[in-house]
């Protein structure tokens, strides 16, 4: 294997690690915040609602993200 040959497969490798990386902390910060909604899901009053809704905002936006570094893993 050529050394340009090389190079490339370890910058792809580094993306690949790069990405997964990423998925895995997405991941890890729905389970967070899985964990505080539920605990809060026990409290009923106005201020605990908008985290609420604030929580499944940002769980959203992490499946969307990790959804989009999924898809470029395919390519």
């Amino acid at each position: 294997m050529s050394e340009k040959n090389k190079d490339v497969l370890i910058e792809a490798q580094k993306q690949v690690i790069g990405i997964l990386f990423e998925v895995i902390k997405r991941l890890q910060t729905n389970n967070d915040l899985d964990d505080e909604y539920f605990k809060i899901m026990e409290l009923k009053n106005q201020t605990k609602k908008e985290r609420l809704d604030k929580i499944l905002l940002e769980k959203e936006e992490n499946a969307k993200i990790v959804g989009r570094l999924l898809e470029q893993l395919e390519i």
